[in-house]
């Protein structure tokens, strides 16, 4: 990667373990680093900005390739985060250390920071005012190393902490679509709804996509939200597709499976809760280990030269 062609971005959205996970993965992204801004104490440490008295909020770095993903797309993705109408924090986090901003490296960012923000407040999402700051980036200080991808590092007590501070759930509540069983109905085949709404599985080998050798991404059938790679799917030989690893692990939510006298690991969509399939660790140890072992019913497949056309011009950048 040419590093005069990667640009930054810096976002302060609360705490700064919820701020890696979303941006993380994503194609074009280079990387995501924690960190202290806005403030005038040179090398902070966490616990001095956890006083208030440094003036920095925790914030994020994105480092990415602008002709991978857009500025507007890391916009949108920081806005789905927070509740921009905080004005003293964020959730179960109070002080200006966790109060949002956005910070603009040039003018172009500004502008469109500001558009977006104006957007926001004119979709009538929110009944209260759009308190998020767009403000000029200062110096970004590193936070500690166990600060640094702690979704990885720390997924279980990470997760502990997104649904108890309150972030998860409203995430859900403003961000979200949730649709209700006539709408379902009518916008899913029999199959679909079987096996999205009822976890239910399709017939081996006899399912769309189980021998799909075409280019492109695989999406869900009710939100589009985008789940998984043609380059990452392979023939398991047990008749449904199969895949060594999502696009992005953010997509998809894993929970315990215990029906059928079994113990598996059942997978589904995170934006529309619906059920796609298990995860299995008799995959391709090369590529991970993993088998994602996905119903053709719970998915909608966008050809490579038709990504651009139905909005996924970003996932180009896969192939």
């Amino acid at each position: 990667m040419d590093q005069n062609k990667t640009n930054k971005a810096t976002f302060a959205g609360g705490c700064f373990w919820c701020m890696v996970e979303p941006f993380d993965q994503k194609p074009g992204i280079i990387q995501v680093v924690s960190g202290y801004t806005g403030g005038e104490t040179p090398n902070p440490t966490y616990e001095e900005v956890c006083t208030n008295k440094t003036g920095h909020r925790e914030a994020v770095e994105i480092t990415y390739d602008p002709q991978q993903i857009s500025y507007v797309t890391l916009l949108n993705y920081f806005w789905q985060q927070i509740d921009p109408t905080d004005p003293n924090g964020q959730f179960h986090d109070r002080g200006d250390s966790y109060k949002t901003a956005i910070y603009y490296h040039n003018e172009e960012q500004k502008n469109l920071a500001e558009d977006s923000k104006q957007a926001l407040e004119a979709s009538g999402k929110f009944n209260k005012p759009i308190v998020t700051e767009i403000l000029p980036a200062k110096e970004f200080y590193l936070a500690e190393t166990n600060h640094q991808d702690y979704y990885q590092k720390q997924p279980f007590h990470y997760k502990l902490y997104k649904k108890g501070s309150g972030r998860e759930d409203f995430i859900k509540q403003h961000w979200k679509k949730n649709y209700t069983k006539d709408e379902l109905k009518s916008k899913l085949t029999d199959i679909q709804y079987h096996v999205t709404q009822e976890n239910g599985t399709e017939p081996p080998f006899k399912n769309e996509y189980w021998d799909n050798n075409e280019e492109g991404i695989y999406v869900n059938v009710i939100s589009g939200e985008p789940l998984f790679s043609s380059l990452d799917q392979y023939d398991a030989g047990c008749g449904w597709p199969s895949f060594t690893k999502p696009i992005d692990r953010n997509h998809l939510n894993e929970k315990m499976d215990t029906s059928h006298g079994m113990r598996r690991i059942e997978i589904r969509s995170n934006e529309a809760d619906a059920h796609l399939g298990h995860v299995f660790e008799d995959g391709p140890v090369d590529q991970g280990g993993l088998r994602y072992c996905i119903n053709s019913a719970a998915l909608r497949f966008i050809p490579k030269d038709k990504l651009k056309e139905e909005g996924y011009e970003e996932y180009l950048a896969l192939f």
